[in-house]
């Protein structure tokens, strides 16, 4: 399902749309605002660090964490990811393996994150932190916990896609946002942007005054490089993310030859007989399968075979920034 168009629009353009909406708008936010006020906010013992969003849809926190853990790993902590499992089958909490458990299981995302730190799936996040902890974690980093009350963070940091921003700057169904600028900003410690554009970064920050009294660390997501030669690859890429452009985009600067793409929603699981339609255009247009790392998680083990994916990873402009920002929590 695509978003309306009109929260992309710039905040001065309002509309029509976002008016009529608006007592709906001011309905979520009040009830996010009470839920926050009304959550535990507990302690564990241990550091915690919240990487979240305020835009529905991604903006680039699995990368983001990503490369907290690789940072953290490398400063000699040991973290462990907690994450709600969006979309998966399980409470928890429950450590991911990724030999025995499945998307429809655990989400996409911990199957992808557990390859990089241990990392548990828990609806409930208090229990998912204590239950890292008692596993050996000396840091929990939290998995898209913005708006989430339960646990106390040492460490918030607001993921943005420097691209698109905060849309049209309203919060849902008014335009794009879990709450209020306002409200994310307060709660976070650090402003991470994700941009290809060097520029870009900066733009953002100056159309949105709101943002401006936060440390600010900008990045990119590159492709990993493996040795795989993807110049002059026929390709039908497919993608079901938050922004599928972005991997179409980034399958071009690597030198592929698309033929076609297909994209789909967000965590959306693609049955086995839609892969088989997809296998059978490519073999007409001469062309590879090719996805997302995420993506190729939920397909089923004998299509991961068949389809060719592209690793990328988040590289930070400001490497010591983030790090002291890490190392001022412990």
């Amino acid at each position: 399902m695509q978003p309306p168009k009109f929260w992309k629009n710039p905040p001065e353009q309002v509309g029509i749309w976002p008016s009529i909406l608006a007592p709906l708008s001011c309905v979520w936010s009040l009830v996010t605002t009470w839920r926050w006020k009304q959550g535990a906010h507990a302690t564990v013992g241990i550091p915690v660090i919240c990487v979240g969003n305020v835009n529905l849809g991604g903006t680039g926190k699995t990368p983001t964490v990503i490369a907290t853990v690789m940072r953290l790993q490398a400063l000699g902590r040991v973290p462990h990811v907690v994450s709600k499992g969006y979309k998966g089958q399980l409470a928890g909490p429950v450590q991911v393996d990724e030999k025995t458990h499945s998307a429809d299981d655990v989400g996409d995302e911990p199957l992808l994150l557990a390859a990089f730190a241990p990392t548990w799936v828990a609806k409930d996040r208090l229990s998912g932190a204590l239950a890292a902890k008692a596993a050996g974690a000396d840091v929990i980093v939290l998995d898209d916990g913005l708006q989430n009350p339960a646990l106390a963070k040492d460490l918030t940091i607001l993921v943005v896609d420097a691209e698109v921003g905060f849309g049209n700057g309203r919060v849902m169904p008014s335009g794009p946002l879990r709450e209020t600028v306002e409200d994310a900003v307060a709660k976070a410690d650090v402003l991470l942007t994700i941009g290809p554009d060097t520029d870009m970064h900066s733009t953002f920050v100056d159309q949105w005054d709101q943002v401006k009294g936060l440390p600010h660390v900008s990045s990119t997501i590159m492709p990993l490089q493996t040795g795989m030669d993807w110049d002059g690859l026929h390709a039908l890429a497919f993608a079901g993310i938050g922004r599928p452009e972005k991997f179409f985009r980034t399958l071009k600067e690597l030198g592929v030859d698309i033929k076609a793409t297909r994209s789909f929603d967000d965590h959306q699981k693609i049955p086995t007989a839609l892969l088989a339609r997809l296998e059978k255009e490519a073999w007409d247009l001469g062309a590879q399968l090719v996805t997302t790392e995420k993506d190729a998680v939920r397909l089923p083990k004998d299509w991961q075979q068949k389809v060719l994916t592209v690793p990328v990873r988040l590289e930070l402009n400001e490497t010591d920034q983030f790090d002291q920002a890490l190392k001022a929590i412990f």
